[in-house]
């Protein structure tokens, strides 16, 4: 069944979180844009939130407003339950915001294995969760941008002691599925899109498009 086009600005610059979502949301209709599709330049939001929620927030309405277009944002990372749920928000820069991104996930990486040094098997228990937010910009006599739709996804795993697999970025070759041991970097896309905390949120949000006028 063919469904109406909705054309969306994704907020990222992440190209992987783009091809992500755009094959999630493809099969629903949806056509993603990136903000390096669109005359800029665009000054990053202030990320001060404190949970993934505020942050997608953020982001949603502070590009629909630059941009004037229809902005989907998300907020994602790692919850470690053995670190009272760090990185978490916190988990893009959990080793800090100097170097290029592969550099940041290694250092990343590697303090993710130092903080859990000791920690047993059964107790290196972790999600990545994922929250979306669709922003609107204003229109019809409103003056600010607002949320019409949120959505949120979680990926259960264990946080495994060394990397393992290429296909996959961030926290991604240390996770571990809990059903066969495989890291995340060792899955297909299609698997990883059909279990991930971002599929699950980007699927609830194609959702929510089909109840909502195309754009």
């Amino acid at each position: 069944m063919a469904h109406p086009v909705n054309e969306l600005i994704l907020a990222t610059t992440n190209p992987h979180k783009l091809d992500e979502c755009r094959a999630i949301l493809a099969p629903a209709g949806v056509a993603l844009r990136s903000l390096a599709d669109l005359p800029g330049p665009f000054p990053e939001p202030d990320e001060n939130g404190e949970t993934f929620q505020a942050n997608a927030t953020i982001k949603a309405l502070a590009y629909a407003r630059m941009t004037g277009r229809r902005v989907l944002a998300d907020d994602s990372g790692l919850e470690a339950d053995a670190l009272a749920g760090e990185p978490g928000v916190h988990s893009a820069y959990y080793a800090g915001r100097d170097g290029t991104r592969a550099e940041r996930d290694q250092r990343n990486n590697a303090k993710l294995l130092h903080e859990l040094r000791g920690v047993p098997p059964h107790l290196r228990t972790a999600r990545y969760v994922c929250v979306m937010a669709l922003a609107d910009p204003s229109a019809q006599g409103r003056p600010e941008p607002r949320v019409i739709a949120i959505t949120r996804g979680e990926f259960p795993v264990l946080v495994g002691t060394e990397p393992r697999g290429r296909n996959g970025f961030g926290y991604d070759p240390l996770m571990r599925l809990p059903a066969d041991g495989r890291s995340v970097a060792e899955l297909t896309d299609d698997e990883k899109n059909a279990l991930s905390h971002r599929g699950a949120a980007a699927r609830a949000m194609a959702q929510r498009l089909r109840e909502l006028p195309p754009r």
